[in-house]
C-alpha cells in the first residue's frame, strides 16, 4: 500500500479531504447531523496510523448546533493511487486539490489488510502520536485472526476477528470517560461474567481524553434478545422463561455495579430536578410532535407523582440504554449485557451520573412492548406477561422488586416513551404508533 502524502498537518490536508467529506460523510448511517447541511470541516487531529492509512478526528460544522459544539467523527481513511475492484464500495472520493491530489481516498475499515494490521497494533500497548493503545494482559489476543466488517447498520462500526473478538470503532466521538469502556472494565475486575471483558482499546488524550475503540470477546454462538423475542412471537411461543432469566441477569449487573462503584442517595431536591428534566424533555417533544399535545397533562402527572413520594432513593451507575437489542443469549443459554455507551444523544456527563436502577428496568419494559407491536394483530398480553416475568426475575436476584416503586417506574417508562415518540417521528414515522400506544396508556394510569 503506498504511503500517504508526507504533510499530515490538518491545515495542509483539509483542501484534499473537505470536498470529499462533504459528499460522503452525510450519507453514512452513523452520521448524527442528518437533515442539516454541513458548512465546513475542522481536522482536530491527523495521525498516520499505518502506511497509507490516516486516522482523523473531524469536526463537522452545521447550523443549529449552538450552544453545543459541533459533532466530532472518527475516520480511518486509506489512500491509494488506484482502488482495487473489491474495495469499490469503500470509495470516499478522488482528491483533486491539496497534498493528496491524484490519490483515491476510501474507508479503510473495509480493507482487510488495514483491519488485520490494526489488530496487530492493538495487541501491543503504547502510543502513536495522540493515540494510546491499552490492553488487558489477562485476556491475550492471538495474532493472525481474519477480519470481517459487520454489515449491520448501526451508530458505530464493528470488525469481527476470527469469530473470536469484536472491535467496536466509535464514529461520533464524545470527549471524556466513555462508559462503554469504563463500566465493562469495572465489571470484569469485579468478576461479573454477564458483560464481555475488554481485551484492548484505543484512546486519545489530544485535544481531550476520549475512547475511540474497544476490543471484546465475540460471542459467536449468541443471538440478541430482540431477534429471539421476534422469533418467539412469530412462532406463537411464550417468552416468559427467557424474560425471567434476563431480569436476573440485569439485577446481577446492577448489583455488581453497586458493589464496585459508589452508590449515592437522591433526596427531595435531586428528585425534583430529575422530574423537572423529564418535564423539559416532554415540552420539547410536544413542540416537535404535536400528536403528543392532548396527552401532555397526563404525562406531566406521571412526573409530578415522583416528587410526592417521601424518603431518599439510592442511585448508582446503570446501563443507561437497556433494551432487548443490548442483550445476547449465548450458546449455553446464559444472558449477556452489552453496549454500555448509554443514549448517545445525551451528554456524556449525564450518562455517567448515578441513577435509580429502575431506569434500566423501564427501558426493558418498553422493549417488550416494541417487540409485541411488530406482530399483527398486536399481542399486548404477550408483552405484559414478559414484563411481569422480567420484573419477577429481577426481584429474585436483587432482593428488591422494581414494581415496589410504581411512581418512579411509571415516570421512567413515560420519559422513555416520550423519547421514542420524538425519535420515531424524526427517523421512522411508520413506527410512531408503537410509542404513541404507550403514551396513551401511561397518560391514563
Amino acid at each position: 500500500m503506498p504511503k500517504a502524502a508526507p504533510t499530515l498537518t490538518p491545515v495542509a490536508l483539509l483542501p484534499s479531504l473537505a470536498p470529499l467529506l462533504h459528499e460522503w460523510l452525510p450519507r453514512q448511517r452513523w452520521f448524527a447531523g442528518k437533515g442539516r447541511p454541513v458548512t465546513g470541516f475542522q481536522l482536530v487531529s491527523v495521525t498516520e496510523l499505518l502506511p497509507g492509512c490516516l486516522h482523523l478526528l473531524v469536526r463537522a460544522e452545521q447550523p443549529g448546533t449552538a450552544p453545543e459544539p459541533p459533532d466530532v467523527y472518527q475516520l480511518l481513511l486509506g489512500v491509494r493511487k488506484v482502488l482495487p475492484p473489491q474495495l469499490a464500495p469503500a470509495l470516499v472520493g478522488h482528491a483533486t486539490d491539496g497534498p493528496l491530489t491524484g490519490q483515491t481516498v476510501y474507508d479503510a475499515l473495509q480493507d482487510p489488510q488495514v483491519a488485520a494490521l490494526l489488530l496487530e497494533r492493538l495487541r501491543t500497548p503504547g502510543r502513536l502520536g495522540p493515540l494510546r493503545f491499552g490492553c488487558d494482559a489477562d485476556l491475550p489476543v492471538p495474532a493472525g485472526l481474519t477480519p470481517r466488517l459487520l454489515a449491520a447498520e448501526q451508530s458505530n462500526s464493528s470488525l469481527v476477528y476470527g469469530d473470536t473478538f469484536i472491535l467496536k470503532v466509535f464514529r461520533r466521538i464524545h470527549f471524556g470517560v466513555n462508559p462503554d469502556l469504563e463500566l465493562p472494565l469495572v465489571l470484569a475486575r469485579h468478576g461479573c461474567a454477564r458483560v464481555p471483558a475488554p481485551a484492548a482499546w484505543i484512546q486519545t488524550d489530544r485535544p481531550e481524553n476520549a475512547t475511540l475503540a474497544v476490543l471484546q470477546p465475540y460471542l459467536r454462538d449468541s443471538r440478541d434478545g430482540w431477534q429471539l423475542a421476534l422469533r418467539a412471537l412469530a412462532d406463537g411461543r411464550d417468552f416468559t422463561r427467557e424474560a425471567h432469566a434476563l431480569g436476573r441477569a440485569t439485577a446481577e449487573v446492577h448489583t455488581a455495579l453497586a458493589d464496585a462503584l459508589p452508590v449515592v442517595t437522591l433526596g427531595r431536591a435531586q428528585t425534583e430536578l430529575l422530574a423537572a428534566a423529564m418535564h423539559d424533555r416532554l415540552e420539547a417533544a410536544a413542540q416537535a410532535v404535536p400528536m403528543l399535545l392532548p396527552h401532555v397533562p397526563g404525562l406531566r402527572a406521571a412526573f409530578d407523582a415522583v416528587t410526592r413520594v417521601r424518603g431518599p432513593r439510592p442511585a448508582q451507575r446503570v446501563h443507561g440504554d437497556l433494551h432487548l437489542g443490548q442483550t445476547l443469549r449465548t450458546g449455553d443459554g446464559e444472558w449477556a449485557v452489552i453496549d454500555f455507551e448509554g443514549e448517545p444523544a445525551r451528554p456524556l456527563a449525564e450518562r455517567r451520573r448515578p441513577q435509580p436502577p429502575v431506569r434500566d428496568v423501564a427501558g426493558m419494559l418498553r422493549s417488550f412492548d416494541y417487540a409485541a407491536r411488530t406482530q399483527q394483530p398486536w399481542r399486548p398480553e404477550w408483552a405484559e406477561a414478559c414484563r411481569d416475568a422480567y420484573c419477577s426475575g429481577y426481584a429474585a436476584a436483587a432482593g428488591t422488586d422494581p414494581r415496589d416503586e410504581p411512581e418512579l417506574l411509571r415516570a421512567y417508562e413515560t420519559d422513555k416513551a416520550v423519547y421514542e415518540v420524538l425519535y420515531e417521528a424524526r427517523h421512522r414515522p411508520d413506527w410512531l404508533a408503537v410509542p404513541m400506544a404507550a403514551v396513551r396508556r401511561l397518560a391514563q394510569d
